[in-house]
C-alpha cells in the first residue's frame, strides 16, 4: 500500500532561504566589496543588523586577525548565521548577538550597516551613530534607500503602506548628509536592476514552489495573497523607483 504524502505548512514568506544576501547584492559586489574593506587588515568588524551575517563572514575570511560581530533580532537569521560561520570555520572569530544594533556600543575598524538604519533612529541620527562606532582611520559601509526619481503619487499608493515621497532622499542628498556626519564618501553605488529582481525573486522563490504543489492545501490561499501583494508592491510600486546606496564612508579626523 502506498504512502500518504505528509502534509507539509506553508513556508513563512520572507526568510530568505534561496537568498545569499538579504537584500539586492551580488556575489561579485558582495566580494569585491569585501577585499576593499579588508585590505587595511581591520582587526575587528560589526555588523549592526547583520541578518545571516554573509558580507561579515566574507570581511572576516579576508583577514586572518579579525573578529567579528554580528548583531540581529530576528532570531531565525542569527542561528542561520551562527551555522555558516561554523561550516566556513569561522565559529571561534565571528560571533553573532540576537538583539538590537542600537544597544551595541563597542567601536570597530570596519562597521557594516545595510538596510538597517532604522534600528538607530532617523537617518541622520544612524550616520551620527555610526561615526561614533568606527575607530579613527577606520571605514564604514553604509547601505540605505534612496529615490533614484521622485516618486509619482500612484507608485507611492503601490509600495509600503503610508509610503511617502519623504521617506527616502534623493542619491545627492544621502551622500550630503554623510557628509554633515562627518564622513567623506570614498566610493558611491547602487544596487542594479538585477541585484533587485535577483533579490525580490528569490525572496518570494520558497513560497511559490511550494504553491505549485500544495495548491489545495488549507494554507495555500493565505500565502497565495501575500506572495501576490509583495510582487506587486515591486513591480508596480518601487521597481525603478527606489534604489539602495553602498556608501563606503571614511570618518573625518
Amino acid at each position: 500500500m502506498a504512502s500518504v504524502p505528509a502534509v507539509t505548512d506553508a513556508p513563512t514568506p520572507g526568510t530568505g532561504a534561496h537568498l545569499e544576501f538579504n537584500g539586492p547584492l551580488s556575489g561579485a559586489r558582495a566580494d569585491r566589496l569585501a577585499a576593499d574593506l579588508a585590505a587595511r587588515r581591520p582587526t575587528t568588524v560589526v555588523d549592526l543588523g547583520c541578518g545571516w551575517g554573509e558580507l561579515l563572514l566574507r570581511v572576516v575570511a579576508r583577514c586572518p586577525d579579525a573578529h567579528g560581530v554580528g548583531v540581529e533580532s530576528h532570531g531565525p537569521d542569527v542561528l542561520r548565521g551562527r551555522a555558516n560561520a561554523a561550516a566556513r570555520g569561522l565559529a571561534d572569530r565571528v560571533t553573532f548577538v540576537e538583539g538590537s544594533a542600537a544597544a551595541h556600543r563597542e567601536p570597530a575598524d570596519v562597521v557594516l550597516s545595510i538596510g538597517a538604519w532604522h534600528a538607530l533612529g532617523d537617518l541622520d541620527e544612524a550616520l551620527r551613530a555610526l561615526r561614533g562606532l568606527v575607530n579613527p582611520g577606520g571605514r564604514v559601509l553604509f547601505g540605505v534607500e534612496f529615490w533614484e526619481q521622485p516618486p509619482p503619487p500612484e507608485r507611492l499608493a503601490r509600495m509600503w503602506p503610508g509610503a511617502k515621497a519623504d521617506d527616502c532622499d534623493d542619491l545627492a542628498g544621502l551622500v550630503d548628509r554623510a557628509i554633515a556626519a562627518g564622513f567623506r564618501p570614498l566610493r558611491v553605488e547602487h544596487a542594479t536592476a538585477d541585484e533587485w529582481a535577483e533579490f525580490e525573486s528569490g525572496l518570494a522563490a520558497e513560497g511559490e514552489e511550494w504553491l505549485l504543489t500544495h495548491a489545495d492545501h488549507p494554507d495555500a490561499a493565505d500565502l497565495r495573497s501575500r506572495l501576490d501583494s509583495q510582487r506587486d508592491m515591486w513591480l508596480r510600486g518601487h521597481r525603478g523607483l527606489l534604489g539602495l546606496a553602498y556608501l563606503t564612508l571614511g570618518p573625518v579626523g
